[in-house]
């Protein structure tokens, strides 16, 4: 175990020396900054000046080298539009963006496993079938469009739930979040469904799938033929046995929440990562784009790295040297 760590971080030391060039070739090289930070009144002397402050008059390629030697010692730089270090503005929205993320994996848990075992134990009942077809929904149905009418009929003609925002919140070891307090989770109910709908449908249908695949295997039947409860072959030898790719899904999906949920933050105007990535790229905040970007990238690899270690503790049989990185 150790050996495989060590080898997947040096793997991933890599991985981030290339995704570093990509991203910065590819966000510094497209538009000029200095035409939103400099009144159209400035004169050249004062333009000059402040491209020089921002160290956009060297070639790209030492703006680069400059950005890897600062990157190693934690400096991802500072935001143009705030002044302010690019990490520290992305920590102060990360909060928001986490717990969303997290609120919408447990109701794609909460509601896709059970949905999925339903479906995949009664197929040919009038449940099972209405589940599947409800959740084709969940793959068809844009993200923004789904959103826009949840705050229409809940908000606009319902007035249950609040429409934008994150409500209030509450300290947590030092951070606020919004769980904690009643508004913050009617404020967070909406955005957070919105943003698990595509994570529910697909694990309905990955659930569904497992479950049909371990009723046709020989354990399951050796278990009926003991006499063992139903609940207890469905709990313990079917569930146990589709756990292994739910939870691959689930976790990868995790990364892909945090990276994808700027949909959903810039719909329900919640003042995540996501939402200030937005507005980043509107004023073209090279620092803050490339270090957010660069942290997503980190996240995927930490989670890839979780679920190689969760593959091995779920089933001995996976070798963590072929596990799936």
């Amino acid at each position: 175990m150790p050996v495989f760590i060590i080898r997947r971080l040096l793997q991933s030391v890599v991985v981030l020396l290339v995704m570093s060039l990509l991203v910065f070739v590819g966000v510094f090289a497209i538009g000029n900054p200095i035409d939103s930070l400099i009144s159209p009144d400035a004169d050249q002397l004062e333009r000059a000046r402040t491209i020089a402050a921002f160290g956009l008059d060297k070639p790209l390629w030492q703006q680069y080298f400059i950005f890897v030697k600062n990157a190693l010692g934690g400096d991802m730089g500072r935001s143009f539009a705030f002044s302010t270090p690019a990490l520290t503005l992305i920590f102060e929205r990360m909060p928001a963006t986490m717990e969303l993320a997290v609120f919408a994996i447990v109701i794609a848990v909460l509601l896709g496993i059970p949905l999925g075992l339903w479906a995949g134990l009664r197929p040919n009942g009038i449940a099972g079938k209405s589940i599947m077809a409800v959740s084709i929904l969940g793959f068809s149905l844009p993200t923004f469009w789904v959103g826009l009418m949840l705050i229409m009929v809940f908000a606009v003609q319902l007035g249950w739930l609040p429409s934008s925002g994150r409500g209030s919140t509450e300290l947590l070891l030092g951070v606020p979040v919004s769980f904690l307090t009643l508004d913050g989770l009617r404020h967070m109910l909406m955005p957070a469904f919105n943003l698990a709908l595509f994570n529910i449908a697909l694990v309905i249908r990955l659930t569904r799938a497992g479950a049909q695949e371990a009723l046709l295997q020989d354990y399951v039947k050796f278990a009926r033929a003991k006499g063992l409860r139903n609940s207890r072959i469905i709990g313990v030898h079917v569930l146990k046995n589709i756990l292994i790719p739910v939870i691959t899904v689930i976790a990868l999906q995790f990364g892909s929440i945090i990276a994808f949920a700027i949909v959903t933050e810039t719909v329900f105007a919640w003042p995540g990562m996501g939402k200030l990535i937005i507005d980043s790229i509107r004023v073209l905040d090279r620092p803050v784009i490339v270090a957010y970007l660069m942290l997503i990238v980190a996240i995927f690899i930490l989670i890839n790295l979780l679920v190689d270690v969760a593959y091995s503790l779920l089933d001995p049989r996976v070798r963590l040297s072929e596990a799936k990185g």
